[in-house]
């Protein structure tokens, strides 16, 4: 007896509409890419150890792929729980993304998305999700092991006592940077020195020094180390020739640390002073490339204030930003086809 072919989905009308309308959407276009440039098998599979298999009677759990879209979204549009829940009613590109049919079904609410983020920290998923990101890059020759930039960007935390605690956030602390006053932490990162996606993270409160924490963004296969100016001295602080000592980063490292402004202003006008402003010129086109993961994060996540309150929660999900924006920089990349073996 011949068998039938599996019944074919049938579109909606909202989706029939969506399909026939003309103008694509930068946001369409971004999700788009972001279909074809997430490793998604890869990251389900480090998520579905930890997730639960079944729910309460005649409730069966949400798939690990729709949550794993609801929360790429938070991360990439800036959203909270509730936002996101109904920015998946208001905007049909979004369900279509994470495969939503409202004719059909309903978008999951905010408790189970924070239900979902809550199992992510709890696991460290985070960082497993950000480490396996960098293994599909790095499958495809984009991140090599010769260089490193090291930099640190401050990201805000509500400084008011106006909450029913009367306090801020005892984990997060204020520095001054130039003239002004910061309050929150500080996100450390390694970046790889040809493509500048970031292979290493560590998160501080906002008044520990830079140079103090270069050694734990360093993979530990580097020659060359690439830094700005705050980190004067990096070669002699005992936590780098601790870490040197046991083998964790290399012993001959060259590190290639910018000139103090002043230091420079006070030369002599002449051929040394010309040759070391171009030397100084070119460390930083070198090092210019450190910001990039900065810019995606700040500027186009829209993460300029921390989201939660303590130093783990913000530091799970800046694994999360961070291994996104890695996606983001090299997306021009892994959307080309792939010619690696062809004759």
């Amino acid at each position: 007896m011949k068998q039938r072919p599996p019944p074919t989905k049938q579109m909606s009308f909202a989706s029939y509409e969506f399909a026939q309308k003309k103008r694509v959407t930068r946001r369409e276009k971004f999700l788009a890419e972001m279909e074809q440039v997430v490793p998604w098998a890869r990251l389900e599979a480090l998520i579905e150890p930890k997730y639960p298999s079944a729910g309460r009677v005649g409730r069966q759990p949400i798939g690990i792929a729709r949550m794993l879209r609801m929360y790429f979204l938070q991360q990439w549009f800036g959203l909270a729980d509730e936002a996101v829940e109904d920015a998946l009613y208001d905007s049909q590109s979004m369900r279509e993304f994470v495969g939503i049919d409202l004719a059909r079904e309903s978008v999951p609410d905010a408790t189970t998305l924070l239900k979902f983020r809550r199992l992510l920290e709890e696991h460290q998923l985070t960082a497993a999700l950000f480490e396996g990101i960098n293994a599909h890059l790095a499958e495809r020759g984009l991140l090599l092991r010769e260089g490193t930039m090291v930099d640190a960007t401050i990201i805000a935390a509500p400084p008011s006592t106006k909450n029913k605690d009367h306090a801020r956030d005892p984990e997060m602390h204020q520095t001054k940077k130039g003239n002004e006053w910061h309050f929150g932490l500080k996100a450390h990162i390694g970046a790889d020195a040809q493509s500048g996606l970031v292979h290493s993270l560590h998160t501080t409160a906002a008044n520990e020094s830079d140079v103090a924490h270069a050694h734990e963004v360093l993979h530990g296969q580097e020659t060359k180390v690439h830094l700005d100016a705050g980190y004067t001295g990096v070669e002699k602080r005992e936590e780098v020739t601790q870490a040197q000592a046991q083998g964790r980063i290399m012993a001959d490292i060259e590190w290639v640390v910018a000139a103090k402004r002043g230091k420079i202003k006070k030369m002599a006008e002449g051929p040394l002073k010309a040759l070391v402003q171009a030397v100084e010129r070119t460390k930083a086109q070198i090092r210019a490339r450190v910001e990039h993961p900065f810019h995606v994060v700040k500027n186009l996540f829209r993460h300029k204030k921390v989201r939660y309150k303590g130093l783990a929660k913000n530091g799970a999900q800046l694994y999360s930003l961070f291994g996104l924006a890695n996606l983001v920089i090299a997306k021009r990349t892994l959307l080309a086809p792939d010619t690696r073996g062809a004759s």
